[in-house]
């Protein structure tokens, strides 16, 4: 348990580093086809669909190179 906890807590530091350091690389999210932005003048929605089902993707595959 305790290793699971260091990796995710390095995983965790290195997304932050990420996205305080090179924003850019994040730029794509929320705006792919599928993703939900309803804007009027006084109610803002977004509903990043398609956005959170390429990060669970990519996380799925992550843990599944860790786990073995």
């Amino acid at each position: 348990m305790a290793k699971l906890l260091i990796i995710f807590g390095i995983l965790l530091t290195a997304a932050g580093l990420i996205i305080y350091f090179a924003p850019w690389l994040l730029t794509w999210f929320g705006r792919l086809p599928g993703d939900i932005r309803i804007e009027n003048d006084r109610v803002k929605v977004f509903i990043p669909i398609v956005s959170m089902l390429i990060i669970s993707i990519i996380m799925t595959v992550i843990v599944n190179l860790f786990r073995r």
